[in-house]
């Protein structure tokens, strides 16, 4: 007993005096925790070779004047794949949609527009029909009477043949009158629905829970066909990719990662693709949900995760064609023989379609340092987009401004304020931009 007392007195006073002697000082370079979140962070294996930015023509289609802008432009036939705007653009008006970004709420629904109205649903929940010259034409809340709105979180919008479907974190799918935001049906979904619906041939197609696909019919609000897609995964983003269209079938996309193809009409299963693999060394690279909504341009799906992959898939037999070393933070958008995408490094890249070859690459906002490391997080930049507008790649960015790019060279050509930053990406209908802000605002620009 008595020589453990001394062996542990001993090694106290080991320790003791390995405490008061010089720090031993490592050669190598030094670099910050929060380095590997920035674009000049250390070497990362699983990013393009490092080449030099390529300026290349853009063979983009003519730009046209849409007059609506109704609904997820992930489907080919119902995108405007460039609309027109004459830029620069200035501020035109902005009209109050109800609540904006909180502390524990985010209002992350785009608008969207038949022409007559632009629709937008806030945090709390409250749907607006807002006037081409600002005015507003109603407003209806679709929180269920036993429910606040600070219980959910997210939703989708789409409008078509006089009907807005709205989808929503309270796990229901509404159908209003576009004119006068009465209600018309409304569906119980097993799970949250916090991504758009898709409208196309008598039915809606829409994901809730992040693994449920749903067909409902619009002139009933009947269920029509439904199925279990992958099995559900904590560790997603907020808000769920809208069911994209494509001949015959319908892509949806679940939050494991997995995307489904069906038929639109019966939900018979055709194909399943997994954006499997990840960027090494960074935390969000866990988050393996499909945030790079999929798109379909011509017989290709693109898409991209949130864990650091993007990739090009046949439409009809799911066959993977090539896949890049990058994830991507929001839906890709395809024009002139380009892919081009938001990274998950926060860069605005294109890609070429055929290939996945990077073109060039530049900058968005991204990280921000705090200023008491040891007391605050670090502060994050969302940036929503890219759209093809008026010849230019816009996108809107929380940091308050709205930037125009060359699709050429990536060259930033012009940008616009928006006061308290972006929170939705930007819509064009009848030459005049829209976009919604964190405070809760439609802003109008021409």
């Amino acid at each position: 007993m008595r020589n453990g007392t001394i062996l542990a007195g001993l090694a106290g006073l080991t320790l003791l005096a390995a405490c008061g002697g010089p720090e031993a000082i490592l050669p190598g370079e030094r670099m910050g925790l929060r380095e590997v979140l920035t674009t000049e962070g250390a070497a990362d294996p699983y990013r393009y070779a490092e080449t030099e930015n390529q300026s290349l023509p853009a063979a983009l289609p003519a730009a046209q004047r849409n007059a609506q802008w109704a609904q997820s432009p992930v489907t080919q036939a119902l995108r405007t794949t460039h609309a027109d705007l004459s830029l620069p653009v200035a501020p035109l008006w902005s009209a109050n949609i109800g609540d904006g970004d909180g502390r524990k709420v985010r209002l992350n629904v785009d608008p969207v527009t038949d022409g007559r109205a632009i629709y937008t649903m806030s945090s709390d929940f409250t749907v607006t029909a807002t006037t081409p010259d600002g005015a507003q034409a109603w407003s209806h809340s679709v929180v269920p009477p036993r429910d606040g709105a600070r219980q959910a979180q997210g939703g989708g919008l789409a409008v078509a043949d006089g009907v807005l479907y709205v989808s929503s974190g309270f796990g229901v799918l509404t159908a209003l009158d576009a004119s006068s935001g009465a209600p018309i049906w409304r569906q119980e979904l097993d799970a949250t629905a916090t991504g758009a619906p898709t409208v196309s041939g008598g039915l809606v197609y829409v994901t809730s829970g992040d693994n449920i696909a749903w067909a409902i019919e619009t002139g009933n609000g009947r269920v029509r066909w439904q199925f279990d897609g992958a099995a559900g995964d904590v560790n997603n983003v907020a808000g769920a990719p809208a069911p994209a269209l494509g001949g015959d079938r319908v892509i949806f996309s679940f939050g494991a990662g997995t995307m489904q193809s069906t038929f639109q009409q019966g939900g018979l299963s055709l194909w399943s693709a997994d954006l499997a693999g990840r960027r090494t060394g960074r935390a969000l690279s866990t988050v393996d949900d499909i945030s790079g909504d999929p798109l379909i341009a011509g017989e290709t799906v693109y898409a991209g995760s949130h864990s650091g992959r993007f990739a090009a898939f046949d439409l009809y037999s799911g066959e993977r064609r090539w896949t890049v070393p990058m994830g991507a933070f929001d839906m890709p958008w395809a024009a002139g023989g380009s892919v081009y995408v938001v990274s998950d490094l926060h860069e605005l890249v294109r890609i070429d379609a055929e290939t996945g070859e990077r073109i060039w690459a530049v900058e968005l906002p991204g990280w921000v340092e705090s200023r008491r490391p040891m007391r605050r997080r670090d502060r994050a930049y969302a940036n929503h987009g890219p759209i093809l507008v008026g010849g230019h790649l816009a996108v809107a960015s929380s940091d308050g401004l709205i930037r125009f790019f060359r699709p050429s060279d990536g060259a930033l050509a012009g940008s616009v304020e928006v006061p308290g930053g972006a929170t939705t990406r930007p819509i064009v209908a009848n030459g005049t931009l829209y976009v919604v802000s964190k405070r809760g605002r439609l802003h109008a620009f021409r």
